[in-house]
C-alpha cells in the first residue's frame, strides 16, 4: 500500500511547514512534525481554546492535492480497493485539494461506529441483496482514506466506538464483519481531548497505545497571548483600546490561570472575549476608548462560566463574586490604594 506521507516531497513540505496560525509552541510545532514524518497517529492534548484543532487543520496545507476515483472509498486509480472501482474498467475520476483529504469528525456518545466504518443502505440491500457487498455504503474513515482523519474531542466517544477503530488504526484495514471481507484504509489519524472534561469516556491503555500524545499549554507568555487577541479578536475601528489596558487584561486572565482557589482555569477565549466585548460596550456607552469600567461591567459575563472554583472556595462564595474581588484588586493597584 502506498503510504500518503512518506515520500521526499512531503517530508520536505512538512519540514518547511510554519503552522503560522498558531502563535508560539515550537515545541509542539516540532513534536507534531516528527510524528507526521513517520505516519505516526496523533492525539492533541490540552484545555479548550488552547489551538488544538487549529494546529490540526493546518496539517491539511501540507497535504498537495491528488486524483482519486468518484467513489466513497477515495480509491488510487492505480490502487483500487473497493469493489467498483476493481470490477469497472473505467471510473470517473476527480482531484481532491488538501482540505477535502481532511475530513473532520466531532466526538459524542451518540456516535457509532456504522458512522465512521459504514453500514447497509436499505435501499440498495433491496435492489443487491442485504448481504451484497454493493449494498454497503462506506462511513467516514474512507472518505479519509489517503488523507487525514481529524477526531475532534475523541474521549467523548464510547468505549465501544474506540474498539471499533482498533484494528484500523493497527493495520489500516477495516474489516466489514457481515460480508467477512477487509478493505484497506490508508490515513493518518488525528484526535484531540480535554483532560480537565470529567464528562467524557476513559481512553483504555489498549486505544491509547496506537497513539503519541502530545500536550499543549496556554500561551508561553503574556506577549504572544497579547499577540493572539490582537489578531484573532474583532476590532471595532472607533473605539481604542489602549496597550497598558490590554496588557492588563491579559495579566488578569494569566493571573486567575495560576491561582490556587481556582480548578478549571480561563482559556485564551476569555482574552479575546473581553478584548471584544469591552470595546462593545464602550462604544454602547457612546466612549472613545475602552475604560476599566467597561472591562468590569462584561467580565462577569465573559469568564463566570469559563471557571470553576475548587469544593473549598465554591461553597462559601460564588463564581461571581470571586470574579469582582479578584478584579478589583486590580483597580486598586491601578489607583494606588494598595
Amino acid at each position: 500500500m502506498n503510504n500518503i506521507l512518506l515520500n521526499d516531497k512531503l517530508r520536505q513540505k512538512i519540514l518547511e511547514e510554519e503552522f503560522e496560525d498558531i502563535f508560539g509552541q515550537d515545541k509542539v510545532k516540532k513534536e507534531l512534525k516528527s510524528a507526521l514524518i513517520m505516519d505516526r497517529h496523533i492525539i492533541l492534548v490540552g484545555s479548550p481554546g488552547i489551538g488544538k484543532t487549529t494546529l490540526a487543520k493546518n496539517v491539511a496545507r501540507i497535504l498537495p492535492e491528488i486524483d482519486v476515483n468518484d467513489c466513497g472509498f477515495n480509491c488510487l486509480p492505480v490502487n483500487p480497493i473497493c469493489p467498483e472501482c476493481i470490477s469497472k474498467k473505467t471510473v470517473k475520476k476527480k482531484s481532491i485539494e488538501g482540505f477535502e483529504r481532511f475530513v473532520r469528525i466531532q466526538g459524542s456518545p451518540d456516535l457509532t461506529a456504522e458512522d465512521l466504518l459504514g453500514d447497509i443502505d436499505p435501499i440498495k440491500a433491496m435492489k443487491f441483496g442485504p448481504l451484497s457487498i454493493e449494498a454497503f455504503t462506506p462511513g467516514k474513515i474512507f472518505r479519509a482514506n489517503n488523507g487525514i482523519l481529524f477526531f475532534d474531542e475523541i474521549n467523548r466517544c464510547s468505549e465501544k466506538l474506540q474498539n471499533a477503530l482498533l484494528q484500523v488504526l493497527e493495520e489500516k484495514r477495516v474489516t466489514i464483519g457481515a460480508y467477512n471481507i477487509d478493505f484497506p484504509a490508508e490515513f493518518i489519524f488525528i484526535g484531540t481531548m480535554n483532560p480537565e472534561d470529567s464528562s467524557t469516556e476513559p481512553l483504555s491503555d489498549v486505544f491509547l497505545d496506537r497513539f503519541d500524545v502530545i500536550t499543549m499549554e496556554y500561551p508561553e507568555t503574556s506577549e504572544i497571548e497579547k499577540q493572539i487577541v490582537l489578531i484573532k479578536g474583532k476590532k471595532i475601528s472607533e473605539i481604542e483600546f489602549a496597550d497598558e489596558l490590554i496588557d492588563t487584561v491579559i495579566k488578569f486572565i494569566r493571573d486567575l490561570r495560576i491561582d490556587q482557589n481556582i480548578d478549571k482555569k480561563p482559556s485564551v477565549r476569555s482574552s479575546i472575549g473581553i478584548y471584544e466585548r469591552a470595546q462593545a460596550y464602550a462604544f454602547l456607552s457612546g466612549h472613545k476608548s475602552v475604560t476599566m469600567d467597561d472591562i468590569k461591567q462584561i467580565m462577569i459575563s465573559v469568564l463566570s462560566h469559563r471557571i470553576k472554583l475548587k469544593p473549598s472556595i465554591k461553597y462559601l462564595e460564588t463564581a461571581e463574586k470571586y470574579l469582582e474581588q479578584e478584579f478589583s484588586k486590580i483597580k486598586q493597584r491601578k489607583s494606588g490604594l494598595t
